[in-house]
């Protein structure tokens, strides 16, 4: 079963090119890191500041696209640790269906933090044991 998780903390870091962002369970203690990428960290950051920029950004634009073509985004399921790397899926409704999209987790938190309301994020149990040791 999927834990609700929030996004705790960014950490930007000019001179590192590997930056974090840390989840923190809803109703519980357990938090984590995700290394991801500066250009997705500064996406998620103009997200959760409510900082829009003149033109869609990348991010701006899938949600765009996907809301333009009847979907509705649903949430963000961190699904899987795999070979130290983690696996995302962004779900999207369309038609009646509960679509699933792969994507990076730090893509699809990116996408979360773009719409309004801001998305659920959920980890798959699985991976917080894997990564937090319990």
């Amino acid at each position: 079963m999927p834990v609700a998780m929030e996004l705790s903390r960014i950490i930007i870091s000019e001179i590192n090119e590997q930056q974090v962002i840390w989840l923190q369970e809803i109703d519980g203690k357990r938090t984590f890191p995700i290394l991801i990428g500066y250009y997705e960290a500064k996406s998620i950051q103009r997200g959760v500041k409510g900082i829009h920029a003149p033109r869609p950004l990348t991010h701006d634009l899938l949600v765009g696209c996907v809301e333009s073509l009847g979907g509705e985004f649903q949430d963000v399921i961190i699904s899987e640790l795999k070979e130290h790397t983690y696996l995302a899926i962004l779900r999207i409704r369309h038609d009646g269906e509960l679509v699933n999209v792969d994507a990076r987790p730090s893509d699809a938190i990116a996408v979360a933090v773009s719409c309004t309301p801001p998305l659920p994020i959920y980890v798959a149990e699985e991976v917080l044991q894997d990564v937090v040791g319990e």
